[in-house]
């Protein structure tokens, strides 16, 4: 099964709550947010206040929080108590190890995401601190990208090596690719604009669990 994790960064942010809601109620698995800086990607979005407050509202949901920033690791003590898992990006100036070890020091599950234009190499040695690896499938910093297709190459990549975490896709993933992204190795389809304009949320839901 395909687990469905819904980028909030596609919603309508003057209906946040009543977006989450709608996600949550129609059988989604988590809820992704995408903390960004303005410097490590070209775009600003949700600070630790609104991740609190959604965690306030919604305590029942996974909330996975992929840390698009610089300096990740000033900031994983102040998301921690309200995420369930963090990623950080592979491509920091920080030592990712120590960033890994302080995610699973706060109690939450740790990811490490690479861009399109880093080699699954880069994290081979990370792999056995990491429950997940993010393969961002566009370019991080807006929604509504077209899906890079050669992607799929590093999840297959990453099953033939042996890695036995979960692998997360994001960027670009509608129910077109899911079944290619499926069979090279996925787990969980982080979507934002295929979820928050589907016609028949439910409906998708269900296929992409089916996959």
């Amino acid at each position: 099964m395909i687990k469905v994790a819904p980028s909030i960064l596609a919603a309508d942010q003057l209906a946040l709550g009543d977006e989450i809601r709608r996600v949550a109620e129609a059988g989604c698995d988590m809820v992704h947010i995408d903390v960004m800086d303005g410097h490590f990607v070209p775009n600003l979005s949700f600070g630790t206040d609104a991740v609190r407050r959604i965690d306030e509202a919604f305590p029942e949901l996974f909330l996975d929080v992929h840390l698009m920033l610089d300096n990740p690791g000033r900031l994983i003590a102040a998301f921690a108590p309200h995420a369930d898992s963090i990623t950080v990006h592979a491509e920091v100036p920080e030592d990712v190890q120590h960033l890994l070890d302080a995610i699973h020091a706060s109690g939450c599950r740790a990811g490490l995401s690479i861009k399109p234009d880093t080699p699954v190499a880069a994290i081979v040695p990370f792999l056995e601190k990491t429950d997940m690896v993010l393969v961002m499938t566009v370019e991080p910093g807006f929604g509504g990208q077209a899906f890079r297709w050669d992607m799929l190459n590093k999840i297959r990549e990453l099953r033939r090596i042996g890695y036995a975490g979960q692998i997360q896709a994001d960027g670009g993933v509608t129910l077109a690719n899911l079944p290619a992204l499926g069979q090279a190795g996925l787990d969980i389809a982080v979507m934002g604009t295929a979820i928050y304009r589907s016609q028949d949320l439910e409906g998708d839901i269900r296929k992409i669990h089916a996959l």
